[in-house]
């Protein structure tokens, strides 16, 4: 039974492109792939609390010697890498902030990008997901020969990131000017559906 962990941050809710185009996906992943499990968390609700002293002293400090307080800490990491390491596939939702990614994102890869547990000392990825999504919506066009292409840093980042800790086969969806539906020349529903079979065939 295949395992497709679905990571969200947008912060637009039920309002956001992401997010929406990241349903569509799942519910065509679930038609391929009968009686697998979906695993959603969405960083914007959940509130992930970002690295601090007492998750740094429990990620590097052996169990049996950690305090109370670094075990705490590194419980949400903990939990957090074992989903990821138990998860056939990953697909990752989320807006493009200042050519970056969300805190939120950031602070869900800070917790599983971990020494010893994704990644070795000689930097060799742990984590056996087959494969990857990640769906970016952004106000301004960045796709392969935009004007502002270069000025991409987030899928970028993502795929060096995903590549570091294991996962190599990345698939990018790019929902580019979405601008449109808060400026009123076009609504989400029609903004979506002309990403509809780009998203449908991609879970397929």
């Amino acid at each position: 039974m295949a395992t497709l962990l679905r990571i969200d941050a947008s912060s637009r809710g039920d309002y956001s492109v992401s997010k929406t185009l990241g349903k569509q996906f799942t519910a065509e992943w679930e038609k391929n792939n009968v009686g697998g499990k979906v695993i959603t968390h969405d960083t914007t609700q959940e509130k992930l609390p970002f690295v601090d002293l007492p998750w740094i002293g429990g990620a590097y400090t052996p169990v049996e010697k950690q305090s109370e307080q670094q075990q705490a800490a590194i419980k949400v990491s903990d939990d957090l890498v074992d989903e990821l390491l138990a998860a056939d596939e990953l697909l990752i939702t989320t807006p493009m902030y200042n050519f970056s990614i969300p805190a939120s994102l950031k602070a869900w890869i800070d917790h599983v990008v971990r020494l010893n547990r994704t990644f070795t000392p000689d930097y060799k990825g742990l984590v056996k997901t087959k494969k990857a999504w990640i769906i970016m919506a952004s106000g301004g066009e960045y796709g392969p020969g935009a004007y502002a292409e270069g000025y991409n840093m987030a899928t970028t980042y993502l795929k060096q990131i995903l590549g570091f800790i294991g996962i190599t086969d990345v698939e990018i969806i790019l929902a580019g000017n979405t601008s449109g539906i808060d400026q009123g020349t076009t609504t989400l529903p029609e903004y979506v559906s002309k990403h509809a079979d780009e998203v449908v065939s991609a879970a397929k």
